[in-house]
């Protein structure tokens, strides 16, 4: 049976990194399976992923000792993840389902490597859907007055049910700076991205009625500035004159869709890390 593990790390760039978390692995008797680098002149950081095989499960306490002395030595910040343990998610969706209808399908059919424990939203039009997939759904309607206790519920089940990860899956409510602050580097949000920017309701008609040529959508970590956490993945479509605002919709619900499970794998296979307020993404 495999022990395999995912070392990532940051710290200031000088020579001897990849030497010495290499040797440590050696002398360990791990195994590397595959390792990606990147150093950034602008930032002056280095930044290293590794998946290695450990040879049992005890020899990850002795790594985990030696790694604690390499980084006093380095600066480093770093981690070592279970590469085997699938992450827990809560998703949470207003009335926009189509982000959530595919994480659910990636999920069960297993093509996302995540457990989907819970689903919570504002409003009750996705509980059928989450029940066919055998999935608990949380209704915890807010409002202006009733947000600090909707919060709280929030991190109750976020605690009770253990979550890893959570997923603003078209979750239309803006989230208060301390529980921002609460799911800091643990929080994604997908929106729609588009030149020039649409803000309010029916950003698709909206572009439409400018005549754009290209939507998008793009997949970030949720930060106390709206919409503006460091960013993980985007992608682009076209569009022409013949479209209709409903084509634009089905497209863009398209790329969000895509987007958003491209950023979820990203984050649960370890392949994220932060640059200051940008992201190096190991692919």
């Amino acid at each position: 049976m495999r022990h395999d593990h995912i070392l990532t790390l940051s710290c200031p760039d000088r020579t001897g990194i990849v030497y010495r978390v290499t040797g440590l692995l050696f002398e360990s008797g791990c195994n590397i399976l595959d390792a990606q680098q990147f150093g950034d002149e602008e930032s002056g950081r280095f930044f290293l992923r590794v998946h290695f095989d450990v040879p049992g499960p005890a020899e990850i306490d002795i790594l985990q000792e030696g790694f604690a002395s390499l980084a006093e030595v380095f600066g480093m910040d770093w981690q070592i993840h279970d590469a085997r343990r699938r992450a827990r998610l809560l998703v949470l969706v207003s009335k926009q389902g189509h982000c959530l209808n595919d994480l659910l399908f990636r999920a069960h059919s297993r093509q996302l490597p995540v457990d989907i424990a819970a689903v919570a939203s504002n409003h009750e039009d996705f509980a059928p859907l989450a029940a066919s997939y055998g999935i608990p759904f949380h209704h915890l309607p807010v409002s202006a007055d009733t947000r600090a206790e909707q919060e709280r519920r929030l991190l109750d089940l976020i605690d009770l049910e253990r979550i890893d990860l959570v997923v603003l899956a078209r979750y239309m409510q803006i989230l208060s700076p301390q529980l921002c602050d609460a799911l800091a580097g643990r929080a994604i949000n997908i929106h729609h991205s588009f030149l020039p920017s649409f803000k309010g309701a029916k950003p698709y008609h909206q572009a439409h009625q400018r005549g754009v040529k290209i939507i998008g959508a793009t997949a970030h970590y949720v930060t106390r500035d709206l919409d503006e956490g460091p960013i993980i993945e985007q992608d682009v479509a076209r569009v022409d004159h013949a479209m209709t605002p409903r084509d634009l919709v089905r497209l863009g619900s398209d790329t969000e869709s895509l987007v958003l499970a491209r950023a979820v794998r990203r984050h649960v296979e370890h392949r994220i890390l932060l640059n200051g307020h940008r992201t190096v993404v190991f692919r």
